[in-house]
């Protein structure tokens, strides 16, 4: 997949970085932001003589691509991202962009052989493991190799309860089913409620402002459904005594 081409965004004068500051401000090695540039992941830098100048818009980019990278995203995933986002996004939206994308998971999925995995494991995974594992959303596979997805440990610790497979995978798909349409439901009021007054009013100060609201709604929403799940639980238990005296 071929990204957009970078000469297709609209840069702002204000390009002042060279290649190694850039580099620096986001994080990353020369090596890396070059290669993500020659991706066309950022926009062109400005040229003054034979010197390329960057500015906070390639920085913006950068942050992005990072973003999407530890939400889980392979580079050619992120290269069709990026070259969907209109060549006259700003700053303040990608800003948007990134704050969006931040992952729910406290920790980014991980790309490891088969063998590390085994050993993270801390018990031999038999292929029907694997594959649980897999099912219920836990594990990956990219290539030859395999990506441990958040909940990892706790499916691990899954396998060595006396109850049948069958079970558990049940258990997945029913969760997984009614949390896609948590999600759903909460995600369209998220857009509707939130972002769109935003959009309306962009602003840079607005954009960090909504950049640092975003975490703390995120851990109070997670917060919410596990209450509403203790909840819902204990009436449901409730309910089940009452009918059977």
């Amino acid at each position: 997949m071929t990204a957009r081409s970078s000469a297709s965004a609209t840069v702002p004068d204000d390009a002042r970085m060279t290649v190694d500051e850039l580099a620096a401000a986001a994080g990353l090695t020369v090596r890396t932001t070059r290669y993500y540039a020659s991706l066309g992941l950022v926009p062109a830098p400005q040229r003054r003589g034979r010197l390329a100048y960057y500015g906070e818009l390639h920085l913006a980019y950068l942050a992005l691509v990072r973003a999407l990278q530890e939400h889980g995203f392979t580079l050619q995933a992120v290269e069709g991202f990026i070259a969907a986002l209109p060549a006259e996004a700003t700053v303040e939206d990608l800003a948007l962009q990134r704050a969006m994308l931040t992952s729910w998971s406290p920790r980014p999925p991980e790309r490891l052989d088969p063998d590390e995995v085994q050993r993270r494991a801390g018990r031999e995974l038999s292929a029907a493991d694997l594959a649980l594992l897999e099912s219920i959303g836990v594990l990956d596979r990219d290539g030859e190799h395999l990506v441990v997805m958040p909940g990892f440990a706790e499916g691990v610790e899954l396998l060595g309860i006396d109850i049948p497979r069958e079970s558990m995978q049940a258990a997945s798909d029913a969760i997984r089913r009614n949390m896609e349409t948590l999600v759903t439901e909460l995600t369209e009021i998220l857009r509707d409620q939130v972002l769109d007054p935003y959009r309306r009013d962009a602003s840079r100060e607005g954009a960090e402002r909504l950049e640092q609201t975003l975490p703390t709604l995120r851990r109070l929403t997670l917060e919410a459904v596990v209450t509403g799940f203790q909840r819902a639980a204990n009436a449901v238990i409730t309910q089940s005594l009452t009918r059977s005296r």
